[in-house]
């Protein structure tokens, strides 16, 4: 368990009612001027002040030192192993250090860059992944999230935060970055990059909330959070309880501000708080539970496709095409601002049709149609509510085929299906339920499509796929959950739930796709993009559909790919592709492109990885 900034939680089970103690023995003298500490978990501690960063033992003997003017730390621990980091005070630039607890010494670890701010406050997040970051935040609201892994340093992303920050720190259990506004409250947000992120106010100056004077020195508590107020004459607890923030009731502390400075730090049950006249401990009493965590699988992904051309959502759905040399295999994507892309197995872009706005395509080859066999790419197309066709040659090059149109008032999402007989027909659907199931026809150059049923669900649609091999299409509502029925237009039948919105499934229910077992070793699987979580659910594609697992997909530092989220569309190939992806790929749309930020992409992910992590062997 990785312990937070020196947060010993786990020992913090007293009545959460209960008010602060009296002063309890003071720190080491020795530490008396420290202006902030971390305790370590055998008993040493850290220390900084104008004259470096210093270990000390558990009697305050100074065990080693790293000589520079310093302020801003912050820790994590766990299995042993230290990661301190501290802002030097001349250059702003943040210091990492490993603490060798064997040896009692400070070892220096590759440096950041120098900020390209006023850097103000620093603090550390470990993710899920295991993978530390680094905030910085400027005076001026400027900030920055940098992640780390051996001698890397990499920028995620920037982040626009409040002004007059001087205080920060990280809840990891809740994905919480926390920050003290000196002026106006203490504000938390998300730390995962992935997404737009949410901000919500904790406690704020009256006449908003109850603090006098504004945020000011902060901990962590489990499940909550202690903040002094600007002028350190009261300290307010804080709970978190289900997303809302319940203030308990004020302690008064006698807390000088040094140079309208002060420091809190939790320390097991005691919280240390500094002021002008040194550091005081006082007991506390608190019940609080940590954020529950569900683990889920994380896996790195092994490549990405070129940036879209067009900022903000655009892009939205892909779809992969087999060539007879599979090293030659395309990816297609839709950009719902210009059109659509080829990409090779690179993530190289080939190819740009600028045909207007297109949401889902879907690919189906060696069909049958007019006495020849053709590939063809099937999208909608949302400028005239249309369906689109292309042709794909041989050597993987995208051509305009044809366009049909609908009769739909807001067309969304599609699916191809390739019945045993022979042809090809697609499901397009409308934002208000409505499925409409054409047959394509070929005669000579010209293209044809046929209605053959309309159907409805209840309300918005959009991710559909059909299993070619049993005559069975699956079908998202996006708020509801997953539905199947028929493929077959002569033999249809009630809609049966797959799986439905819940606590494995958030909505918006989004893409899916077949994972088609090549080798019969394993089975057939059904890929769904679970939007409101950014996690991804495996499912058994036959009846009764049991779940095999989830899966998120996180940071490949080495490649410098970012993890994906709110993704919309997605794919999976259980062709060898060579390489990683010998046993297929899993193309993923991404909704914020971060290491750093840009346009969205799509991701790679070799499907050895997904059923090594689900074990699906």
């Amino acid at each position: 368990m990785a312990y937070q900034h020196t947060v010993l939680a786990a020992v913090l089970l007293a009545a959460f009612s209960l008010p602060l103690q009296a002063a309890l023995p003071a720190v080491p003298i020795i530490m008396a001027q420290a202006e902030e500490l971390a305790r370590l978990p055998d008993g040493r501690w850290l220390t900084v002040d104008k004259h470096g960063l210093h270990l000390l033992d558990a009697g305050g003997r100074e065990l080693d030192r790293i000589a520079v003017r310093a302020k801003q730390l912050d820790t994590r621990i766990a299995a042993g192993q230290v990661l301190a980091v501290f802002l030097e005070a001349d250059t702003q630039r943040p210091v990492p250090v490993s603490v060798d607890l064997q040896a009692g010494k400070l070892v220096r670890l590759a440096p950041f860059p120098d900020a390209t701010f006023s850097v103000e406050a620093s603090c550390l997040y470990r993710d899920a992944q295991q993978l530390d970051h680094l905030f910085l935040i400027g005076k001026d609201g400027q900030a920055e999230q940098w992640v780390m892994q051996g001698e890397q340093r990499q920028l995620v992303r920037k982040l626009a935060l409040p002004p007059h920050v001087k205080h920060c720190r990280v809840d990891d259990a809740s994905k919480r970055l926390l920050v003290s506004e000196g002026n106006m409250g203490l504000w938390s947000y998300d730390t995962e990059s992935e997404g737009m992120g949410q901000r919500q106010a904790v406690a704020l100056k009256k006449p908003y909330g109850q603090l006098d004077g504004g945020a000011g020195a902060l901990a962590v508590l489990p499940g909550g959070v202690a903040v002094l107020d600007a002028k350190a004459g009261k300290l307010h607890l804080l709970r978190d309880e289900h997303g809302a923030w319940r203030a308990l009731t004020p302690q008064p502390v006698t807390l000088h501000a040094h140079k309208g400075e002060s420091q809190l730090l939790l320390d097991g049950d005691t919280l240390l708080l500094r002021g002008k006249d040194g550091w005081q401990s006082r007991a506390l009493s608190w019940q609080g539970k940590a954020a529950p965590q569900t683990p889920l699988a994380i896996i790195a992904p092994r490549g990405q496709t070129e940036p879209m051309a067009r900022q903000g959502d655009a892009a939205d759905d892909p779809a992969i095409w087999l060539a007879a040399n599979r090293a030659d295999s395309r990816v297609l994507g839709t950009n719902k601002k210009q059109g659509l892309l080829v990409y090779d197995l690179q993530g190289k872009q080939t190819q740009l049709l600028e045909v207007g706005r297109l949401n889902n395509v879907d690919v189906r080859q060696g069909i049958s149609l007019d006495g020849a066999s053709v590939d063809l790419a099937v999208a909608t197309q949302r400028d005239d509510n249309s369906m689109m066709l292309f042709n794909i040659d041989a050597s993987g090059h995208v051509t305009e085929a044809g366009r049909f149109p609908t009769g739909l008032a807001s067309i969304y999402g599609m699916c191809l299906y390739q019945p045993a007989g022979g042809g090809v027909e697609a499901f397009i659907n409308d934002k208000d339920g409505t499925f409409q199931h054409y047959r394509i026809a070929k005669k000579g150059a010209q293209y044809s499509a046929s209605l053959l049923r309309t159907f409805k669900v209840a309300s918005q649609p959009e991710g559909c796929v059909v299993d070619d091999q049993r005559a069975r299409l699956f079908l998202g509502e996006e708020r509801r959950g997953v539905w199947t029925t028929s493929a077959d237009a002569t033999k249809p039948d009630a809609l049966q739930m797959v799986l439905p919105v819940g606590a494995n499934l958030a909505a918006d229910v989004e893409g899916m796709a077949i994972y088609r077992s090549a080798d019969k070793v394993g089975g057939d699987y059904l890929v769904v993009s679970s939007q409101g979580d950014s996690s991804y659910v495996v499912l058994d594609a036959t009846a009764p559909y049991k779940l095999r697992g989830r899966f998120r997909v996180g940071f490949n530092l080495a490649e410098r790919i970012d993890g994906t989220s709110e993704t919309d569309g997605l794919e999976v190939t259980s062709a060898n592709l060579g390489g990683p992806y010998a046993r297929g790929m899993l193309v993923i749309q991404d909704g914020y492109k971060r290491l750093p930020d840009g346009p969205q992409n799509f991701k790679y992910v070799a499907w050895d990885d997904v059923a090594k992590a689900l074990k699906l062997d």
